[in-house]
Parts: structure tokens; C-alpha cells; sequence
């Protein structure tokens, strides 16, 4: 894959490190591992150039120079890079309901995507797990709440599409998350297993209805769920059913797909049989993020190298990618400019 090198022996996951630059033990260890690539947190992001730094060193770890590299960096509680070198960016939900005009509201989201997704660029990263398509219900955990644009299906894929428009403009891939939809979850999937017995109907009409519109877009992340309806026994995650039956077959989504966490609490069993279970059911990634190495050396027990489908599809995301021009700095200070403007407009 010219994009992003040789991937024919890569392995089918996406690791985390634990600081600021690579241990000689990280080095190592990623070497042989040879993952896809790699996820950045709050604890490996100190400065822009530490952040090219660290990347660099995380390139050079598995012997390729273009590799994904993956943060959360939605905006609110869930942002990994702030302040001072970094904005603080508003969560999907305040971004919206504080803007009184809905045209208004469009090109904020699609400004603010436009910015995060620049800011990201600028360091290396090119995948961003961002836009949340959850859709919140009543009683629901407050995990996702104002990570989530709307309690309404079609106003969330509006503004998720939005969100895919200013990443992809910039050079970033977006993630959806959490498909096929993790806003009816009761518990946080961090800590518990969450089980919607929602009927297939409502599901249907509501929770899968903005990941199917979107299904287009590049990358998705699976949630740790499980949906009564269609299999009582296994999280979306780990389902056949969920990913065979719905998310590749109904909603048709043939991008890339990637695991929550294999270090949540939804999920049970040891890791090598985490990531095999999720592997097996058809994800084409798995994900772990903690940097813990003996984790880390377990989850890889059960990680096989990409199949060559899961390779066509990070081909295709790709394309999608560096088929955009990439954006001016003149560009960015006025969408910089536009969305200060409509703020204080809004919010004063």
C-alpha cells in the first residue's frame, strides 16, 4: 500500500505508548509487534513539537515514515490536546444548542471541524475518532450526553456529516463512533458491559439511522454494546450478527473497522481472546490504548496480520483523504475568524 508503506505483514492493531517519548523497552517491543499504527492521549501531548517528536519516533519504531496515528479529539470533555498551544473547542452539543440559527449552527460545526482537523494535521496525525452519531435517550449514562449533537437522529447525521466534510477538507480521517450507536447504553461501557433491549424498530429509527446515512465515510469504531434484539449474547464488537448482518450488509458500510478499547470494562476474558473474538467477528482493526506493555504483549497473542480486504479498505480511506487539496494558512485564519465571530454572536 503505497500510502501508508508495505502493510502486508503489518498486524491488525492500533497500540498506545505511555508518555512523552518512547522507552528503549517501547522501541523494542513495537518493532516486533509491527502494528498498524498508533493512538496519542493527553499524556503523550505536551507541545507541537514533542508531538512530531514522539511521532516520529513512533515511525521509526516500525521501520515506515506514513502510518495512521489516531487521537480522540472531539471537543469538550473528550479533547487530548488543549491549552496553551492548543484551543479548548466546544462539545458537539454546546456548539449546537447555544447557536440560535440552524444555518449558523451548520457552519460553526463545519468551521470547528475544519480548525481541529488543521491542528492535527500540522503534527502528523491523520485520523481523528470523531464525529459521535450516538443518539441520547432518556435514563441513558452520561458517557456520551454532550458528546452527542442532538437527541434527534436526523439533526445528528446533519451535523456529523458536517464534521466528516471539515476533516476530510483537511486531511484528516474521520471515525464514526460508536456504531451501530451506543446512545441508549444504561452504563458506561468504560466499567460495564451496557445491554439495550430496545426492540429492532426503534433501533432502526432512531440509533442505527445516522450511522447508515453516513456510511460512506472511511473509518468507523464499533461499541462495546449488546443489542437484545439482534444478539443477546455478544457486544457489537464482538457480534457477527451486528457487524455481518447490519453494519457490512444493511447499513453498508465497506470503510475501515476499528474497536472500541479492548481495555474497557464492557468487555470480558483475557486479552489475547479480546482481540481474537473481535478480529474473528469481523472488525478489521483492534484497538488498545492504555500503553500498558503487558497488556499490550497479551492483546498481540491474539492479533493476526491484515487480511487483504481490511488492506484494500485503509487503501480506499486514503484515497478519500489526499484526494482533498490541502488547505491554506489563510484559509484556516478566516475559518479561525468566522467562528470567533458567530460565538460571540451567540454565546457573547
Amino acid at each position: 500500500m503505497s500510502e501508508f508503506g508495505s502493510l502486508s505483514n503489518s498486524r491488525a492493531i492500533i497500540l498506545g505508548c505511555t508518555s512523552l517519548n518512547l522507552t528503549k523497552e517501547e522501541k523494542l517491543f513495537f518493532r516486533d509487534a509491527n502494528p498498524l499504527g498508533f493512538i496519542l492521549f493527553k499524556r503523550n501531548c505536551q507541545s507541537p513539537e514533542q508531538v512530531r517528536v514522539l511521532i516520529q519516533e513512533l515511525c521509526e519504531s516500525i521501520g515506515r515514515l506514513d502510518i495512521p496515528v489516531l487521537i480522540d479529539q472531539e471537543g469538550g470533555r473528550v479533547q487530548r490536546m488543549g491549552p496553551p498551544y492548543w484551543p479548548n473547542y466546544l462539545s458537539a452539543q454546546s456548539l449546537v444548542s447555544n447557536i440560535a440559527s440552524k444555518k449558523m449552527a451548520e457552519e460553526a460545526v463545519f468551521l470547528n471541524s475544519c480548525l481541529i482537523a488543521h491542528d492535527l494535521s500540522e503534527l502528523g496525525i491523520n485520523v481523528n475518532c470523531s464525529p459521535v452519531l450516538d443518539v441520547p435517550s432518556a435514563n441513558s449514562d452520561p458517557i456520551i450526553g454532550d458528546r452527542a449533537f442532538s437527541k434527534k437522529p436526523e439533526d445528528v447525521e446533519k451535523f456529523g456529516r458536517l464534521v466528516c466534510k471539515g476533516y476530510l477538507k483537511n486531511g484528516v480521517l474521520p471515525v464514526l463512533k460508536h456504531i451501530p450507536g451506543h446512545g441508549r447504553a444504561d452504563v458506561d461501557s468504560h466499567k460495564k458491559l451496557p445491554v439495550v433491549d430496545a426492540t429492532l424498530d426503534e433501533l432502526q429509527k432512531c440509533d442505527f439511522m445516522p450511522f447508515k446515512k453516513l456510511a460512506g465515510m472511511p473509518w468507523a469504531m464499533t461499541a462495546h454494546v449488546v443489542y437484545s434484539a439482534i444478539d443477546p449474547e455478544m457486544p457489537a464488537t464482538q457480534s457477527k450478527l451486528i457487524i455481518g448482518d447490519f453494519i457490512r450488509d444493511e447499513f453498508k458500510f465497506n470503510g475501515v473497522l476499528i474497536t472500541d478499547d479492548l481495555s474497557m470494562g464492557a468487555l470480558s476474558g483475557d486479552f489475547r481472546k479480546r482481540a481474537e473474538k473481535s478480529l474473528a467477528a469481523g472488525c478489521d482493526i483492534a484497538l488498545h490504548c492504555n500503553g500498558n506493555l503487558t497488556e499490550m504483549k497479551l492483546v498481540m497473542e491474539g492479533v493476526s496480520n491484515l487480511s487483504n480486504i481490511s488492506i484494500s479498505r485503509l487503501e480506499r480511506a486514503e484515497k478519500m483523504r489526499k484526494k482533498i487539496k490541502k488547505v491554506e494558512f489563510p484559509e484556516v485564519e478566516s475559518a479561525r475568524n468566522k467562528l470567533e465571530t458567530i460565538l460571540k454572536k451567540n454565546l457573547g
